[in-house]
C-alpha cells in the first residue's frame, strides 16, 4: 500500500492521533533504510542500523577492497536495485557515518563484501588499507537485522548496550 510516493511506514513519524487504532505496523520505523531513504521517508543520517565490517584484503588490479561482511552480514536484500537510486549491497561509509561517496558494495559472497569503484582504483591499498573500519547501511534493515542475534546500541552519553534480537512473531 502506498499513500502518495511514501510508504505507509512513514504513518508514525505523521499521525497527530491514533484514537481507536488497535494495531500499527511501522515496519522498518525504528531503523529506517536505504529504501525508506529512496522514497523520501529519511535522511542517509537517519538509518540508526548499520553493520561494522574491516577491509581484510585487496585485488590491486581490480581496484577491489575485500571486507569480512558478505551477503551473510548485509543480507541478500537488494530492495533498491528498482528505486530511483540503486545502491548495490549497501552504502558504505566511514565509521564516522561520513558517506563514501565514489564506492559501492557491488558484489558480495556470503562472507566477504567488494568495495569497488568503476574502473580500476590504484590507490585502493592506501585509502582503505587493511584493518580499515567501515559503516555499513543495509537496503532492508529487517532483513540485516535478522542475521545477526543481537543489536549494540549506542545511548547518547556513547555507552553501549548489548540488545538481544527478538525471535518469533
Amino acid at each position: 500500500m502506498r499513500c502518495g510516493q511514501r510508504r505507509l511506514d512513514a504513518t508514525a513519524l505523521t499521525a497527530s492521533g491514533l484514537h481507536g487504532v488497535t494495531e500499527a505496523r511501522a515496519g522498518v520505523y525504528v531503523f529506517f533504510d536505504l529504501a525508506m531513504r529512496n522514497v523520501g521517508v529519511c535522511t542517509l543520517h537517519d538509518i540508526a542500523l548499520s553493520v561494522l565490517t574491516t577491509v581484510i584484503g585487496h585485488q590491486d588490479e581490480k581496484g577491489w577492497a575485500i571486507t569480512d561482511a558478505g551477503w551473510m552480514a548485509m543480507s541478500r536484500d537488494r530492495g533498491t536495485q528498482n528505486q530511483k537510486s540503486a545502491m548495490g549491497w549497501c552504502v558504505p561509509s566511514m565509521v564516522s557515518r561520513l558517506p563514501i561517496a565514489d564506492r559501492i558494495f557491488k558484489s558480495a559472497n556470503q562472507e566477504h563484501g567488494i568495495l569497488h569503484i568503476s574502473g580500476n582504483d590504484s590507490r585502493i591499498v592506501s585509502r582503505f588499507p587493511i584493518g580499515t573500519r567501515l559503516r555499513i547501511f543495509p537496503n532492508h534493515a529487517c532483513a540485516t537485522g535478522a542475521q545477526h542475534p543481537e543489536y549494540h546500541a549506542i545511548l547518547q552519553d556513547g555507552e553501549v548496550e548489548t540488545w538481544p534480537r527478538f525471535y518469533g512473531w
